[in-house]
């Protein structure tokens, strides 16, 4: 499944979520979780999906709220966010996807204010607010398993914006850094379009700009709209699904960075540490290692990573960083898929989470283990995942 950002209007963390849910209405109840799994990161934050019409577009609103007002323009920083994120009951995918989207915003900060990344302090971004977008919207890209995601010409704004530095030109600094590489228009409706927030989840998803000629299949759209008024224009987003159009094999294609090494110098318990770091990596699609004899009849750990080809240079940093090994193998090989999704279920009190696969031979469905884990017994754990998957076959 391919998914394109059309971006009417613009792009916001509001918006973004508001056209995902229109288009994936069964994952608002697993997004509300997530954000109730934040921890103190958004105490008394509430969320909530409405319908809107501007008298041209219907769709959806997403409306963050806390008791108190709006969100303020404290200084949050960043270290403080990544360690709330990291120290939250998020699955690791939403957790990982989120902390990327931020990295990418400090990033930017960082070079608009000449500082270290680790010195960078959020404004805007680091209110309550902007925090549940980001998160919400983490939850949905690990929701929706996207193989791919494009994006139109990006609208380009002009003017001023108002900041917790002062007035800002548009696109503001670190959103026109974000924004580098994409291609941009100029359609004559001016303030803010594309706000950081916005940009950065653009870049955490849209590194392969470009769309593929191949014949597909429209499987649906969502509209979300934001809260300004633009003259003569929709204020909104559109996300547009494409389905591979059904080929013979009955399995698609793509390509998978694939980076390999042995290592004998590191303890299990710090190897296992390693991995989990790698595993959580958003670009990161599996880690396994094996045991392996090398030189000397010695007992090693051979690593086999797959991520995606445009994370590379991330990736193999990474790798380096958690691991050590003094060098890595590293290469693209074509592989065959079998269309899967994500579909939540209710089975036995609670929200399963099972993968549906279309094999040739007809479907598959297997629930997600994390969510029967908390039942004592094997009896009760198999009883809640036929339950989920029975829920799945017969839908």
């Amino acid at each position: 499944m391919e998914l394109h950002l059309d971006l009417v209007g613009g792009l916001a963390g509001d918006m973004f979520i508001a056209a995902m849910l229109d288009l994936f209405p069964e994952h608002e109840a697993g997004l509300h979780g997530s954000l109730a799994r934040t921890g103190g990161l958004l105490a008394g934050v509430t969320a909530r999906l409405a319908p809107h019409n501007d008298g041209v577009l219907a769709g959806r609103r997403f409306l963050v709220e806390r008791p108190g007002g709006a969100g303020g323009h404290d200084h949050v920083a960043w270290r403080r966010i990544r360690e709330g994120l990291e120290a939250s009951d998020l699955d690791p995918a939403v957790r990982g996807h989120a902390i990327a989207i931020f990295r990418h915003l400090a990033e930017a900060e960082a070079r608009v204010h000449g500082v270290a990344v680790e010195a960078v302090s959020f404004h805007e971004v680091g209110a309550w607010d902007s925090i549940a977008d980001i998160v919400g919207a983490a939850h949905l890209i690990a929701a929706a398993g996207a193989t791919r995601w494009t994006v139109g010409a990006v609208p380009l704004g002009s003017g001023r914006v108002r900041s917790a530095h002062g007035p800002l030109p548009v696109p503001a600094p670190a959103t026109a850094l974000l924004l580098q590489g994409f291609a941009v228009i100029d359609d004559g409706v001016g303030g803010e379009r594309v706000t950081p927030t916005g940009a950065a989840i653009l870049r955490h998803l849209c590194a392969d700009m470009a769309r593929p000629a191949q014949p597909r299949i429209l499987g649906g759209t969502g509209i979300g709209f934001g809260t300004r008024i633009l003259p003569g224009l929709s204020n909104c987003v559109r996300v547009l699904r494409f389905d591979p159009v059904e080929q013979a094999p009955g399995f698609d294609t793509d390509a998978v960075l694939v980076v390999e090494c042995e290592i004998d110098d590191q303890s299990g318990e710090e190897l296992a540490l390693a991995l989990d770091r790698l595993r959580a990596h958003p670009a990161v699609l599996d880690v396994v290692q094996a045991p392996v004899f090398g030189k000397k009849g010695r007992m090693m750990a051979h690593l086999r990573l797959l991520a995606r080809p445009e994370a590379r240079d991330e990736v193999l940093r990474l790798c380096f960083a958690e691991t050590t090994t003094i060098g890595l193998r590293h290469s693209i090989q074509a592989r065959a898929v079998l269309p899967r999704r994500m579909v939540e279920v209710e089975a036995g009190g609670r929200t399963v989470r099972v993968k549906a696969v279309d094999r040739p031979g007809g479907r598959t469905a297997k629930a997600e283990a994390d969510d029967v884990a908390d039942l004592d017994g094997h009896a009760a754990r198999q009883a809640r995942r036929r339950a989920a998957e029975k829920a799945v076959d017969e839908s």
